[in-house]
Order: structure tokens, then sequence, then C-alpha cells
């Protein structure tokens, strides 16, 4: 069990906070509960949760694992901030949580701004669509120029690998 600190922000342990949630143990209670534990699954790694936590319909919610994997490995977690949240509680079918999650990824440091919508189905929170917010990317680090060789190690010119 981890008793380090919740990453959704919460100042509770992790193991008393989102881990039964997203190991299947207790259900979220309320939209910003799986928000939380969403961000959580990201900062961890436990990518099959984000992709079970969403509404599965024919067309809508398609996560690609492996991109989804990717990206959560390949940052780091700064924080969730919760903005606002409407309805969403216990009692609602409904709900909607605006957050931003800062991390950075390949010495790019972003913020996730979106305002999330979820449904309650059978008696189950789930992620249904979400909005995004542009946000103004900040640089941890230097600009690597396009000619240099690439960090990631390659070899080759930056434009030519991780660059493009």
């Amino acid at each position: 069990m981890d008793e380090t600190l919740c990453p959704c922000g919460s100042k509770k342990k992790y193991n008393d906070c989102c881990e039964p949630i997203i190991k299947g143990t207790a259900k979220a209670s309320t939209a910003e509960a799986l928000m939380r534990s969403r961000y959580s699954a990201y900062v961890k790694h436990e990518i099959e949760y984000i992709a079970d936590s969403c509404v599965r319909e024919a067309e809508d919610n398609e996560i690609d694992i492996d991109e989804t994997r990717k990206w959560s490995e390949e940052s780091t977690w700064h924080g969730l901030k919760i903005i606002r949240t409407e309805k969403g509680q216990e009692n609602d079918t409904e709900g909607v949580v605006e957050f931003t999650a800062d991390y950075t990824r390949k010495g790019i440091r972003d913020i996730h701004h979106e305002t999330a919508n979820f449904k309650k189905i059978n008696n189950t929170w789930v992620y249904s669509n979400g909005y995004l917010k542009t946000e103004t990317v900040v640089r941890d680090g230097r600009k690597i120029g396009r000619n240099e060789k690439c960090p990631c190690g390659s070899g080759k010119k930056y434009k030519q690998c991780c660059g493009r």
C-alpha cells in the first residue's frame, strides 16, 4: 500500500484517496472524485483505469491506449487544480468539473485546462467528454536549435527527430 500523499492534491494518503477508486475496490462518489482519480491515474500510469472510466459508446471517446500511456509516462506531473464544479454530487446523474493539470513533457511545461462533463451510469460516475481551453506554454530550459543533436540521444538532428 502506498503511504504517500495522493497526487490529486487532496492532502490525503494515496491509499485512502484515489487508489481504491483506481483499483476498483471503491467507486467515486462524485464527479470531482472521479476527476481527481483520473488525474492520479495519469500520474501513476494506470491507463486501463483511464479507459475504463470513460463513457463507452460505439463511436465516442475512443482512447488510444498506447499514446495515452506514452503521454503519461513521458510527463512529469506538477499538480491538479479544480477550478469549479457544477452538480456531480452523489444524487446527481450529470456533473461538470473545470480543472487544470500542470505537467512537463519533452522539456515543455504545459497546462491542460479542460471543462469536463461526467455522467452517472448504473450508479457509476464516468467521463463523458471535455472542452479544452488554450493556455500559454512555458518552456522548461533553453530552446533546442533545429540543427542541434536531439536531446533524446538518437544522434539525429532535432528537426529530423523529436522536433517534427
